[in-house]
């Protein structure tokens, strides 16, 4: 960090300690501190921004407290309802619920943690918002990979992953390999690879998962689903199967189960049994249209942290009673 900035970070808190912590004015700090109100106000934007300041809410026992505790009660994880207007487009409905789970996720991390990401649609709207966090010898791991026929894939989950990495300097670890192999055996080859097998290595010390879930169905389209990932064979499994959803490029059916190896023996992702044993598992949607996905995770015990859109989560709720 530069001298400068380092002035900055440090005038930004002295500023948030009087404004949050002796209920300073504005105006008070201002002339204490011999600056102008309006930069003691770009003061206070930036330790948040930083995340020298967080900003937590504690609301009355309201209806998406109560939504997010029945969540809770019937599901065994936690919950977090992100409020949208009734007539609110599926785009903005995505954008404010990657905003709150940005925000959520980036109170999770810590030092010396590794964090596994799913790249996608829900992601890429999260990483634009991510706060940056003064943490240390924190990784960032890709945890399937995103190569098609038409593209590596590395340009769309690279800059996801830098965008992460970039707000908490941590080391990005990205997984240069296709989102679903042609051949399971050209899979099985790969993985004894020492460059892949150092990334798959990397992925078993995951501590913290952060991943939305793809869908056949959305009207925001997942980006797995839209892009040149599946043929007219795989297209044909997928409906023959009942897919209703994908973790990672590992894809589930209505009740949670993945027995399905014309697809799933072919995956990049990390199988359904290993997503379970990591710790904690940040799940984000935010779309109606992902409904039957998102039951299918919840049956298939993906999810410890849920970060759902407030009209979706009502729908959860009224169709599993």
């Amino acid at each position: 960090m530069t001298t400068q900035a380092q002035e900055r970070s440090r005038d930004a808190l002295r500023a948030a300690q009087l404004y949050y912590m002796q209920d300073l004015t504005m105006d008070a700090i201002a002339h204490e501190m011999r600056v102008s109100r309006s930069s003691v106000s770009r003061l206070l934007q930036h330790a948040r921004d930083v995340g020298l300041v967080t900003i937590s809410i504690s609301p009355p026992d309201d209806a998406r407290g109560q939504m997010a505790q029945r969540i809770a009660d019937r599901f065994g994880i936690t919950a977090h309802i992100v409020p949208t207007p009734a007539r609110t487009s599926e785009a903005e409905r995505l954008e404010r619920t990657a905003l709150t789970a940005a925000r959520s996720l980036a109170e999770r991390v810590e030092s010396s943690m590794t964090v596994g990401v799913a790249w996608g649609s829900t992601l890429s709207a999260m990483a634009r918002h991510v706060p940056q966090k003064d943490v240390h010898d924190t990784h960032i791991v890709q945890m399937n990979g995103a190569a098609n026929v038409r593209t590596s894939g590395i340009p769309y989950a690279g800059e996801i992953l830098s965008k992460f990495g970039a707000a908490w300097s941590s080391s990005v670890h990205q997984f240069p390999v296709p989102a679903l192999f042609d051949d399971p055996r050209t899979k099985q080859a790969m993985w004894r690879e020492r460059s892949v097998r150092s990334v798959l290595e990397i992925q078993q010390r995951v501590g913290l998962f952060v991943f939305g879930l793809g869908s056949p169905h959305a009207d925001v389209p997942s980006h797995v689903y839209s892009g040149d990932y599946f043929d007219e064979r795989d297209r044909a499994v997928i409906e023959r199967e009942g897919v209703v959803g994908d973790c990672a490029t590992v894809f589930y059916r209505a009740d949670g189960s993945s027995d399905i190896p014309e697809l799933n023996a072919r995956s990049s992702g990390p199988d359904l049994d290993t997503v379970r044993r990591i710790p904690r598992r940040f799940c984000v949607v935010s779309s109606l249209s992902k409904l039957d996905g998102l039951r299918g995770a919840l049956a298939a015990g993906l999810i410890t942290e849920l970060v759902v859109e407030e009209s979706l989560a009502r729908r959860l709720l009224a169709v599993t009673r």
